[in-house]
């Protein structure tokens, strides 16, 4: 007899295999992928700005991330919503794009997403909120644009003071308090590395050494490299040297075929020996003759080519990294050269100066090039622990990525929530002109500004209220630059605070977090087509086989 559960089920259930789920309408799909995405937005929103709390986050692997960098902290999680991996998706742009911002980017999203449910609850259809959200992104980035500092424009990217007025924020947001240090020393590593055109500036070309000991007023910015290892032999410093690179390693070249070779004597062996010594010798004394002082070497070191760059007076590094080999070609000029043979003048490169020196217990190398030319600059961060370093140079990070940014658009905006607060002033104003539904969506737009100078303020230990009355009411006087003194728990002007962010970064994660909530609300069903992890169909012709 057949029972029941062999039966077909009727609609969906007829249609998808077993074990499918199926969720629609308001409740089960809009509502629970809303509420997905504030639980995110809830975990980053605590770090936002200078006063943000650091979050410990144990990954797969096992390893402890002590942060408050939310790009970190949701690339960490590994978010498995489908709902909330599309804010995770819209801060991996921004970080990708700008490179700072990914907090505003969720926390902000998270926000706009709340007022929706209110709406939803209200009785207004997704479709009203998304056409709503829409409208008010496109006035929000025309407001963006007269907010921009008159003459900001215009910039000089190799003057420190103007790079460190808006490379400040970004850094301060990850290292409050630390940030003068820091700024001062991003600041001379990109201005060292920066090519003729701004707008080609590499980040890849300022790197970060990272060793344990000190503190950060010991830290430094090499013009150079930093390699964490040794020289090999006994040759611990050179100056004004040419460099030779070998890729494929410094040894006797292997040949491609096997071979059998007969010695039928002592006389044969010993020759056999000397031969194999002979060769080898001849190969370093060509790479001692072209003028090289240093051998750079990608693989592997033999012992007997060791010995003759002993006798030759080479020094000799070992880098094992390819990418690592590639940026110290750069750093010095050389040509990365396959197999160990003479080279030729344009293949070489130089450094000033190449020594092992003692840092905190550590033997590192130091590849310095102070003439021109040079195209690599390394921040020598120093502190106490790994988790330490780790989120200095993740700030580093920020403020090189800002850099990055002003090189393109310098312009500035008004930090300390005050842009937040001029817009969200502006938006409501923008709202009451509004006829139809969407104006509601609108206003709720502008409320969710509000998050920004309530957040930072909540986190600074103020009363989140004052601060946001008293910022409308100067607002409100006409003085759009007025925003939020943490350090004092008042409100004052950006122009004395010295607080301006890029107009860039505030555009960008503004734009992402309003395309991503429009994303979200766009979704009015979900249906999962098998659980993951569930037991695998027989394939067809394993049931023909049987």
């Amino acid at each position: 007899m057949v029972g029941l559960g062999a039966m077909p089920g009727y609609g969906i259930q007829s249609m998808l295999k077993e074990g499918h789920k199926h969720l629609s309408g308001l409740d089960e799909a809009v509502l629970k992928n809303i509420e997905a995405c504030r639980e995110l937005s809830a975990i980053t929103r605590t770090s936002l700005g200078p006063n943000g709390m650091n979050k410990m986050v144990i990954n797969h692997l096992d390893k402890l991330f002590i942060t408050n960098d939310a790009a970190t902290i949701v690339n960490e999680l590994e978010v498995q919503h489908p709902a909330a991996k599309l804010l995770v998706l819209a801060a991996r742009a921004q970080q990708a794009e700008i490179g700072d911002g990914a907090n505003l980017t969720i926390s902000f999203a998270g926000e706009l997403l709340e007022k929706a449910e209110e709406l939803i609850r209200m009785g207004l259809h997704p479709s009203e909120i998304i056409i709503g959200y829409n409208k008010a992104i496109i006035k929000v980035l025309e407001v963006l644009e007269d907010l921009v500092e008159k003459g900001s424009e215009n910039m000089d990217v190799r003057n420190k003071e103007e790079v460190v007025l808006r490379m400040k924020s970004a850094v301060a947001s990850k290292q409050f308090g630390q940030e003068d240090v820091l700024c001062s020393l991003v600041a001379d590593a990109c201005m060292q590395v920066c090519p003729k055109n701004p707008a080609n500036f590499n980040v890849d070309n300022v790197r970060v050494a990272k060793l344990v000991g000190g503190g950060l007023h010991n830290s430094s910015v090499v013009r150079g490299m930093v390699l964490k290892n040794d020289a090999v032999g006994s040759i611990k410093k050179v100056e004004k040297a040419k460099v030779a690179v070998f890729a494929g390693g410094v040894d006797t070249a292997a040949t491609e075929t096997k071979g059998t070779v007969l010695i039928h004597s002592a006389e044969q062996l010993e020759n056999y020996a000397k031969t194999e010594e002979a060769k080898v010798e001849e190969l370093i004394k060509a790479v001692a003759d072209s003028g090289a002082k240093v051998i750079v070497s990608g693989a592997a070191v033999g012992d007997m080519a060791l010995h003759f760059c002993e006798r030759y007076k080479l020094m000799v590094l070992k880098i094992s990294s390819k990418f690592e080999l590639r940026r110290f070609c750069r750093t010095t000029g050389a040509i990365a050269l396959l197999k160990l043979s003479q080279p030729n003048a344009d293949e070489l490169g130089y450094a000033d100066s190449v020594s092992v020196e003692e840092i905190g217990g550590a033997r590192v190398t130091v590849v310095r090039n102070e003439e021109g030319g040079n195209s690599v600059a390394t921040v020598l961060l120093r502190g106490s622990t790994d988790s330490i370093l780790d989120d200095l140079e993740r700030a580093v990070d920020d403020g090189v990525n800002t850099y990055k940014s002003m090189c393109r658009d310098s312009r500035i905006i008004p930090g300390a929530a005050a842009t937040e607060i001029e817009l969200a002033k502006r938006l409501k104003e923008f709202s009451l002109k509004e006829t139809g539904l969407d104006q509601y969506a609108i206003s709720k737009f502008a409320e969710s500004f509000e998050l920004v100078p309530r957040t930072l303020s909540e986190n600074a230990g103020l009363g989140a209220m004052e601060i946001i009355s008293s910022l409308y009411a100067e607002h409100a006087g006409g003085n759009a630059r007025v925003g939020i003194d943490l350090e004092e728990g008042a409100c004052k002007d950006v122009s004395i605070t010295k607080i301006w962010d890029l107009y860039v970064t505030k555009s960008f994660a503004l734009k992402y977090a309003a395309d991503a909530v429009c994303t979200v609300l766009r979704v009015d069903q979900i249906i999962m087509a098998k659980p993951a992890g569930g037991p695998r169909p027989p394939q067809q012709g394993a049931m023909d086989e049987d």
